[in-house]
């Protein structure tokens, strides 16, 4: 059984002051594969003054300094993506298509931040005053166990480029990827203090790290309540906030869209990750006039979406992460009959010849309404909602009723048409005939989906302060 009983602060692994032990297990077969030592709250004190006296030196380095340290990440871990691969796959049941899909990203977090920072002008002239770009200070970077090394590279890069100094808390799900990350992290040969990690409970030392006087900003990925948690424990110190939260995204099917392109993409955005993705287009809206067809090429599509093995390449959706959140999915599955919802696939329990692990049967229920719970809730597992609409205005009001505001897709032959459907949608980040956002452009949500954009000059600049100096 594995034993992680690390953490790393100040450029050293060390052992937490925290004792308190965490189980990890294997989604897949329900067994314990491990157990991590948790940090508490004199580590995060620690790390948070490591990170404070790096702060010193680390905000003062030049250009040519940070780009070196962020190409030697990109460096280091790609050499390690076997090792995240593995762990992605053991520790939540990620199945191998979407590791081979999305983990090449973390390495290219680095390498984007490290060409952005080459152009960056830090210091600009605007009318008679030099406005100088600060970083901002200490950051804390909560991270979620879903992809957890794409989201680590994601906000670590961009801090640093920045000239910030971090403190990560990682959640305790993701002890094994976590500890590739810091294996990565130490064989880069990052500068001691600069970057942190303390793996722990969000009730334990999250609320510490989040109202810590040293602590100027707080970069969060992870569920809307614990974002709205975050903001109340930040507000006593004005701390900078990026959040990163919850979605019930829409794919819009219009009237002209070509349903053999469109639904294979449709189920594969549902049903990323196992269903477990905040930016998951869970709502497919589909014309009133097409609907039988669009039930037909969903029940047609799904058998490229069965439940099965994670190493398994034929396996197009793995568990969920853990009992607790099987029982939550299987909950919703029979709120939805509750709430005159019908099944088209899947339903409730295992799938047929799956009698241990976390599996939830990919689900997509018709004869929805958008006032259900079912689909106006997150429900953070496979189980998607079809729902009818009479043209694009009613597409799009139906789009824009909701709480939250991720992502959406818009799918039709007329690339024109769909951009001005598209503009209409409330939501951060609106993709056309296509699923995955571009790395190049801000990504993050409205209403409670988030606050801030991550990506690019976004996240660059989320952790600058402007200083104006007129003379």
């Amino acid at each position: 059984m594995r034993k992680i009983n690390q953490i790393y602060v100040d450029g050293k692994f060390v052992t937490p002051h925290g004792t308190e032990l965490f189980s990890l297990f294997n989604p897949a077969t329900e067994g314990i594969i491990g157990e991590v030592r948790l940090a508490d709250e004199v580590d995060v004190h620690t790390a948070v003054a490591a990170a404070k006296r790096a702060f010193s030196t680390w905000s003062k380095t030049g250009k040519d300094e940070r780009i070196a340290v962020l190409n030697r990440l990109s460096a280091s871990f790609t050499e390690r993506l076997d090792d995240f691969k593995e762990a992605m796959v053991e520790e939540y049941g990620a199945v191998r298509g979407i590791v081979d899909e999305l983990l090449p990203l973390a390495p290219v977090m680095f390498t984007e931040a490290a060409k952005l920072l080459q152009s960056y002008d830090f210091s600009r002239e605007q009318g008679s005053s030099t406005v100088m770009m600060n970083p901002v200070g200490v950051a804390a970077v909560i991270t979620p166990w879903n992809l957890n090394i794409v989201f680590v590279a994601q906000k670590v890069a961009y801090a640093l480029a920045a000239g910030t100094t971090v403190v990560v808390k990682p959640s305790e799900l993701s002890a094994s990827q976590t500890q590739v990350v810091m294996e990565a992290l130490d064989a880069a040969d990052v500068p001691p203090g600069v970057v942190n990690i303390v793996t722990g409970r969000g009730d334990v030392i999250g609320d510490v790290i989040t109202s810590h006087p040293d602590v100027a900003k707080v970069s969060f990925t992870g569920s809307t309540p614990v974002g709205s948690r975050i903001m109340r424990n930040a507000a006593d110190t004005f701390k900078r906030l990026t959040f990163e939260l919850g979605g019930k995204g829409p794919t819009i099917l219009l009237d002209d869209a070509d349903l053999s392109a469109a639904i294979p993409m449709a189920l594969a955005s549902g049903f990323l990750n196992n269903g477990q993705t905040c930016f998951s287009g869970t709502r497919i809206l589909a014309p009133r006039h097409r609907l039988d067809e669009v039930l037909q090429a969903i029940e047609a599509t799904m058998p490229g979406f069965r439940a099965g093995d994670p190493r398994d390449p034929e396996t197009g959706v793995g568990p969920v992460v853990s009992q607790a959140q099987y029982d939550r999915v299987q909950s919703y599955i029979r709120l939805g009959l509750e709430e005159g919802a019908q099944i088209l696939v899947g339903g409730e329990g295992r799938p047929e010849g799956l009698e241990k692990g976390w599996y939830v049967q990919p689900t997509v229920f018709t004869g929805v309404t958008n006032q259900m719970r079912i689909a106006r809730e997150e429900i953070f597992g496979p189980v998607l909602v079809v729902i009818p609409f009479e043209d694009d205005d009613d597409a799009v009001s139906i789009a824009n009723d909701s709480p939250y505001g991720l992502q959406a897709q818009v799918f039709s032959t007329d690339t024109e048409r769909a951009r001005r459907v598209a503009v209409q949608v409330e939501a951060g980040a609106v993709l056309v005939n296509r699923i995955f956002n571009d790395l190049e452009a801000p990504f993050g949500g409205i209403k409670l989906s988030g606050i801030g954009r991550e990506q690019n000059v976004s996240s660059l600049e989320a952790y600058l302060e402007p200083r104006t100096i007129t003379a």
